[in-house]
């Protein structure tokens, strides 16, 4: 399979203070390497502050000082996303390459109808008009199994649960039909079954759409359901890298086998 992304020794650190002191620097991300083919998904699984969600954000050059990136190449589609002019990057964003934050509520605009979030991305992005690209949001929140959706799509975020929120995210990502979606923690802030829901929407997108799908998550159950291959990542380094059936038969590193005896029955 075609290569879409190829992340090459990617290393982001952040400067600080001490007090009193010279700058402290800390390597949140050393030296991470993965690609991802046409069409797969590749599960990034480890614990909270494993680095995961700054790989993240260093992909879509998101990062905040004082993190950044110092080292590495975010191939993608054939172009160094690292080197792009910011004005070519920001064309990346949401329509080659879109971002599922794992809190909705806080990542969608509060004062801003749902319908309108969702119509934004295809608006910015030159692909149509108000009128065309409201009623293409309606469209995408039937995609993603909201009912009433001419309604709802008039909704503010507030007005609806939490799952609801989640597939709304879903839809804003989908709306410009970028080939690459990367979904970081999308279910841990919902309920087991609305998790469940989530994973099922993700999957018969993934096939209807022909995405590839980067799947940030601490959960090694969620990864064993939905991801072709998995690489793990711990302190900032990827430990572990292959086909998950491959990873949860034969674990070789002893974070991976942590994180799976986790997992109830897992092993």
């Amino acid at each position: 399979m075609d290569t879409l992304l190829d992340v090459q020794d990617l290393t982001v650190v952040f400067a600080g203070h001490r007090s009193g002191a010279a700058s402290a620097t800390v390597t949140a991300v050393d030296g991470v390497s993965f690609r991802i083919a046409a069409g797969e998904t590749l599960g990034l699984v480890g614990e909270s502050g494993s680095g995961k969600s700054v790989t993240a954000l260093a992909i879509l050059r998101l990062l905040q000082p004082p993190g950044r990136v110092a080292g590495g190449r975010v191939v993608f589609e054939g172009r160094d996303l690292l080197a792009l002019p910011e004005h070519d990057m920001r064309a990346v964003r949401g329509a080659r390459i879109s971002l599922i934050f794992q809190e909705p509520m806080t990542a969608l605009n509060p004062v801003m109808r749902v319908g309108d979030q969702i119509a934004e991305g295809l608006v910015c992005h030159g692909m149509a008009g108000w009128a065309e690209a409201r009623s293409r949001a309606v469209e995408l929140l039937e995609a993603v199994k909201i009912p009433d959706a001419g309604r709802r799509a008039r909704d503010y975020p507030h007005q609806l649960s939490g799952g609801m929120r989640q597939r709304v995210m879903i839809a804003i990502a989908l709306a410009c039909r970028p080939p690459l979606i990367i979904a970081d923690e999308p279910t841990t802030a919902l309920d087991v079954t609305i998790q469940a829901q989530v994973l099922d929407l993700l999957r018969e997108l993934r096939a209807a759409f022909n995405l590839s799908l980067l799947l940030i998550t601490h959960d090694f159950g969620v990864i064993a359901e939905m991801a072709d291959r998995v690489a793990v990542m711990y302190r900032g380094r990827l430990v572990e890298e292959g086909p998950v059936r491959q990873i949860l038969r034969d674990p070789q590193h002893d974070y991976t086998r942590t994180l799976l005896a986790a997992v109830p029955g897992a092993r």
